[in-house]
């Protein structure tokens, strides 16, 4: 006797739809730990996996390519050459800024990190290199930049993204679930 069907809530998987390996326009899982010059510089914490939607540029160039065809529980080693992580550094972007673009309630110290804002209100992140008497220099470099990146890496999910996850081109956490029901 055929069952009764019972519509699904949106974002709820079966086994039809669950996708079978990492592949575009699918929500990935990953657990990572990332080694720069033999340290780790980065990694997953308390089994919190990163979420990202592939074949968006959410992640680097050269670990989204790495991840095509792999399945969950599937673990692998990658190197990430300069060009496709954070690119070459740059000398061009260690720039000279006038002290009065900064607020006064702004530290200004040598190693100091800041996230500015440019005119077109796009988000800026720079180090500050050294201080003169009227301008600050800060390095907009990317601190990754000129470095290959090794990564061990496990896919621990795969999901089917919503269609607003689709149109937006990245991941909705619960987060952002819970401010657009506001």
């Amino acid at each position: 006797m055929p069952g009764i069907g019972i519509p699904k809530k949106e974002g709820e998987m079966s086994a039809e739809n669950k996708p079978q390996e990492v592949a575009a326009d699918v929500v990935v899982s990953l657990f990572y730990t990332l080694t720069v010059d033999g340290e780790v510089f980065d990694y997953t914490e308390d089994e919190e996996a990163i979420e990202f939607l592939q074949g968006y540029e959410n992640i680097i160039p050269g670990l989204e390519k790495e991840l095509y065809g792999m399945k969950i529980g599937d673990k692998k080693q990658i190197t990430v050459p300069v060009e496709e992580a954070y690119g070459e550094y740059d000398e061009e972007e260690i720039r000279d800024i006038p002290r009065t673009e900064f607020p006064a309630d702004v530290p200004l110290a040598p190693g100091v990190e800041l996230e500015l804002t440019d005119n077109e209100g796009d988000m800026l992140y720079a180090k500050v290199v050294s201080l003169a008497k009227d301008t600050v220099k800060l390095d907009f470099n990317h601190p990754l930049a000129g470095k290959e990146l090794q990564f061990y890496i496990e896919v621990v999910d795969l999901r089917p993204p919503t269609a607003e996850e689709l149109e937006h081109g990245h991941v909705h956490d619960e987060e952002y679930a819970d401010e657009a029901d506001d």
